[in-house]
């Protein structure tokens, strides 16, 4: 067994790894926004960031691993893991081949859920500047948005006036 290819083969697990700590993450961040815990929702951001810091690390070494293989057996730099199967080794080839296809089924299911939270936590805020309006109507002023259209922006701030009157 090259050794090249087992850094390829180990570089795909820890992705693979990463991804699923990710989700996990996601997970959680759709329990609290359900449980409507918006200071668990906003610690859980940070460590949301700092996973994906990991994972963008991961995958960084999982394409170095694959550059190295590529080079290592006379393939451009550029080339897909995918390419490079038919010069690994017969029988880890398999192997390969499915660390390959799980990372790509985690990135198409981790930018599902991605989109899904994020649609989740622009409702939550949507209900909020809503129930806002309805209690503190005279707080938000006209403006108008990017596209045009007018918007209500955010809350003033009282005047020192009313704040003590």
């Amino acid at each position: 067994m090259s050794l090249v290819w087992q850094n390829l083969a180990d570089a795909l697990r820890a992705e693979i790894a990463e991804y699923g700590a990710l989700l996990h993450l996601f997970s959680e961040q759709q329990r609290l926004l359900f449980a409507r815990d918006a200071d668990g929702v906003l610690r859980l951001s940070t460590e949301i960031e700092g996973q994906v810091a990991a994972l963008h690390d991961c995958r960084h070494r999982r394409e170095q691993a694959g550059v190295a293989y590529a080079r290592a057996h006379g393939h451009p730099a550029g080339a897909t893991l995918r390419s490079l199967l038919p010069s690994i080794d017969a029988e880890a080839r398999p192997l390969l081949e499915a660390l390959i296809t799980e990372v790509n089924r985690l990135v198409h299911r981790t930018r599902r859920i991605t989109r899904h939270n994020q649609a989740l936590l622009a409702r939550a805020v949507e209900t909020h500047q809503e129930l806002l309006r309805i209690l503190r109507p005279g707080a938000f002023s006209p403006t108008y948005a990017p596209n045009g259209r007018v918007a209500a922006a955010g809350p003033r701030p009282a005047s020192s006036l009313q704040a003590a009157g």
